[in-house]
């Protein structure tokens, strides 16, 4: 059930990334995708990101139009950027990690994408000295988020078979 709220619903698609000081109730399912928030209780603003990949690697240094949502490493560094521009500082934001489920068979590879999505949302916040509050990662199945932006609160709902990105 989503709890009533005077502000808007919106589903993050794989890719995208949303940074709102309003009231917006975010879902998304994951998979071996990462989704990561952010939230500043001062100025009650949160953001959000449903990653894909881990990194983009050496093909996107120093392009200012990439694909920022797609990747873990972009997509952590851009919502970053958009709470510091408005107003954030570093040490009051507060990071929620979901996703990163093995949904495929990984037999035969050292990690799976949902472990190294998991690895990176971790290392770049660690980085980026950003505090992680909560995390609930792994496993073989699929998870629902809803991300409250204005409180940072996240529902979590564990899926009963594979779904998701």
């Amino acid at each position: 059930m989503i709890p009533q709220t005077q502000g808007q619903v919106v589903y993050l698609k794989p890719g995208q990334i949303m940074v709102s000081s309003e009231p917006v109730l975010v879902t998304t399912l994951l998979g071996s995708c990462v989704a990561v928030t952010l939230f500043n209780y001062r100025l009650r603003m949160g953001a959000i990101c449903h990653a894909q990949l881990p990194g983009t690697g050496d093909l996107f240094d120093g392009l200012q139009d990439g694909p920022h949502g797609k990747y873990v490493d972009s997509a952590i560094r851009t919502m970053l950027e958009r709470l510091l521009q408005r107003g954030a500082l570093r040490g009051e934001l507060e990071a929620k990690v979901f996703g990163g489920a093995d949904m495929f068979d990984a037999r035969g590879r050292l990690r799976s994408v949902g472990r190294q999505n998991s690895e990176m949302a971790l290392r770049i916040l660690a980085h980026e000295s950003v505090r992680v509050a909560k995390q609930d990662l792994g496993g073989e199945l699929g998870r629902k988020i809803i991300f409250h932006s204005h409180t940072g609160e996240v529902l979590l709902k564990r899926m009963r078979k594979t779904g998701g990105c």
